[in-house]
């Protein structure tokens, strides 16, 4: 059961951004170290769900090993596989290595007296879902929230949904914490601060092949993650009045790109993350207690 909130609630917020994550990774897992939780409620989309997953178990470096031990791994992406029918990003294989070798506690998870919600895109309507899964469905849910179109040939289904990536709809759901009640929100981003996405051509090409079988999607992937996007970063530089939004984001873009198999890469923006945290967390902990 999640926390009762109120006025003063404290809501963690990270941003995905496929491998780009391992930059909130390090935060995380400093905080981990130094036992900084004050939260009330944590919301994630894609990889920023599956790092808060990991901090709210209590998996100290697990999100790290996932990314240099298992992501980058030549298996996870293969253009020949995808010609030949299969997922250009084989989320299945990827998650059944995980379960082998990086489990996450999922029992953990739900033992974490936080609010925990992990974003995706409803296939249907191109909506945000906004899911709060327990045990053993955990996992599951966050399959949806990585499921980028195109790259995995989803959707994935749980119960009544159908998920994709949750960047398409929602990519920092610093809105949504507002009207959950947070007004004290961290976000943990993965770009510069200032950062604003465009509709790229990959982008318009992509969400065009997506029109015939998943039409809602594509236009979400054509307009709302763009306007979405845009609405969060302006949000978190001019939060309402009595709201309070603090951001924890790299100064320049990463090393990493979406994805990666350079583990060099993916470890100086793991530090580069630690760093980061070890600097901010002595006025963290006076603003957020």
């Amino acid at each position: 059961m999640g926390a009762e909130v109120g006025k003063e609630t404290r809501a963690l917020v990270v941003e995905g951004g496929g491998m780009r994550g391992v930059f909130s990774a390090g935060i995380l897992d400093v905080f981990l170290e130094e036992g900084f939780d004050p939260f009330e409620m944590a919301l994630g989309t894609s990889s920023g769900a599956c790092n808060l997953a990991s901090f709210f178990a209590r998996q100290h470096e697990r999100n790290i090993r996932c990314y240099r031990d298992i992501m980058s791994r030549p298996t996870t992406v293969s253009f020949w596989r995808y010609v030949r029918g299969g997922h250009l990003m084989d989320l299945d294989w990827l998650w059944d290595r995980m379960e082998e070798e990086e489990p996450l506690d999922q029992e953990a998870v739900d033992a974490h007296p936080a609010r925990y919600i992990s974003v995706a895109t409803c296939a249907l309507t191109g909506k945000p879902i906004y899911l709060e899964p327990s045990a053993p469905d955990i996992m599951r849910c966050l399959k949806g929230s990585c499921a980028l179109p195109l790259f995995y040939r989803g959707p994935v289904r749980w119960g009544e949904y159908q998920m994709f990536d949750g960047g398409s709809s929602d990519p920092i759901p610093v809105r949504k914490a507002y009207e959950m009640g947070a007004r004290r929100i961290l976000v943990l981003r993965s770009r510069p601060s200032d950062t604003v996405k465009t509709m790229t051509v990959v982008r318009r090409v992509e969400s065009l092949i997506m029109t015939r079988r998943h039409p809602a999607l594509a236009r979400a992937m054509r307009t709302t993650a763009v306007s979405a996007y845009k609405e969060a970063v302006t949000m978190a530089q001019d939060p309402p009045d009595g709201c309070v939004v603090v951001q924890l984001a790299p100064p320049s873009e990463l090393r990493t790109p979406l994805y990666t198999r350079d583990i060099d890469c993916l470890q100086a923006d793991y530090e580069m993350g630690r760093q980061l945290a070890k600097q901010s967390l002595p006025k963290l902990q006076e603003q957020f207690g």
